[in-house]
């Protein structure tokens, strides 16, 4: 069931191979861009064309990122290239298409209590975790109790991710073949499988200068794990590891007494400039802060301005806090000119990244930070920094900065520089 116009490349011809093996759960983890999310899609769509009455679904930490990165973008293009002239309905209301075989794929989100419920109402013959670096274990294994419709199909998982470190669990699960949790050999490890694919595989899928100018020049780490897809080792030195991240997950949420944006902002914009650090973070009920959202971009003040005022809307925030070592005034007046009742708080560095981001580390060896879901490109950079690194964390920097606050809202020792 291939169209004509629908060439895989090589290492998504092996992929395919894979998928349809004898293992029932198939992660294919490696580099970014090297068509590991289409040939999975297309996968799943020949799955739900093949089987009648079938139910499949693609599930990401939140739901408008699978909407947006999956339902709007990726899977109309596998369609228009593999599948012309197949037609469905959709249903928006409920996240699902369904074609005329009568078979469905939901698209769904796992970041809400509702949302999970609503996967466990259903039981599917495909489960596809896309972006499984930002998903909690145990939220994999909810979700995966419900890989139990009765068709023709063998049940299959799917996983896909740029990797992340080592002591993540899909490395653990996959490629060491021991449980995530307990750290013991697999029972079944013959049912777990994983294919590194990078994106020079995919070369003649991509736009010029990606491999040669983009991916080459990130920063070493970066450039192993978007290039040559490597899962990474834990930076000796550094303030955090995946260790201790691994162990300060949250899988719900208590009710927020107060909620914190913490914008680290770049001066310039372009793509060289940094990235202007957007974290929210809130204080639970239970006394824990929990981080939960990593909103940070790279893009002009008026963008990153109005992406701060969005988010500290959709959140309810109590208090933006921005460094504005570097931009002065300005950073308050390019935020009050979207809104002028905004809660900001202007902050100064006045110690260094180190000294401000060692009493945030404490909080978290004593268990009293938490992150709600899993994010990537920000705990990357608080895994490798070492005290008096040269280089700037805005994404860490941003986290820093709202952690420090609402230590301060809480009466506890305030450790803001």
């Amino acid at each position: 069931m291939m169209a004509k116009n629908f060439i895989p490349t090589p290492d998504q011809k092996q992929a395919l191979t894979l998928l349809g093996g004898p293992a029932r759960q198939t992660l294919l983890f490696g580099g970014s861009r090297s068509g590991k999310t289409f040939i999975l899609i297309y996968a799943l769509l020949v799955r739900a064309l093949k089987e009648p009455e079938s139910r499949h679904i693609i599930l990401r930490f939140r739901a408008n990122a699978v909407r947006q990165s999956v339902r709007l973008d990726t899977f109309p293009k596998v369609l228009r290239l593999a599948f012309p002239g197949v037609l469905f309905e959709e249903n928006r209301a409920d996240g699902f298409v369904r074609f005329r075989n009568g078979s469905e794929i939901w698209f769904g989100g796992l970041d809400t209590e509702e949302r999970v419920d609503k996967i466990l109402g259903r039981e599917f013959a495909t489960i596809y975790f896309n972006e499984c670096s930002e998903i909690a274990y145990s939220t994999v294994t909810t979700a995966l109790t419900r890989l139990a419709q009765r068709t023709k199909l063998k049940n299959r998982a799917y996983f896909d991710c740029n990797p992340s470190g080592k002591s993540h669990w899909s490395y653990r699960l996959f490629l060491e073949k021991t449980d995530p949790v307990t750290l013991a050999p697999l029972a079944a490890p013959e049912q777990y499988t994983a294919m590194l694919m990078n994106p020079a595989g995919n070369a003649a899928n991509l736009p010029a200068g990606y491999l040669d100018e983009t991916l080459a020049n990130l920063p070493e780490l970066q450039r192993k794990r978007f290039m040559l897809g490597e899962f990474l080792d834990d930076l000796e030195g550094a303030l955090w590891n995946g260790k201790l991240l691994a162990g300060c997950r949250a899988d719900h949420l208590p009710e927020m007494t107060r909620i914190v944006i913490g914008v680290d902002p770049a001066v310039t914009s372009g793509q060289q400039s940094d990235t202007t650090g957007i974290v929210a973070a809130g204080k639970g009920a239970d006394g824990i802060i929990y981080i939960l959202q990593d909103a940070s971009l790279r893009a002009k003040p008026q963008v990153w301005g109005r992406k701060v005022v969005e988010l500290s809307r959709e959140l309810q925030a109590d208090r933006i806090v921005g460094e504005v070592n570097n931009g002065g005034d300005l950073v308050e007046e390019l935020l009050r000119s979207f809104d002028d009742s905004l809660p900001f708080r202007a902050v100064r560095a006045a110690r260094g990244k180190t000294a401000r981001a060692e009493p945030v580390a404490a909080l978290y060896e004593q268990g009293k930070v938490r992150h709600y879901g899993i994010f990537p490109e920000l705990e990357e950079e608080m895994c490798s920094f070492l005290p008096g690194s040269p280089f700037s964390p805005d994404r860490m920097d941003a986290m820093v900065w709202a952690v420090t606050e609402l230590t301060r809202s809480g009466g506890e020792r305030h450790i803001f520089a």
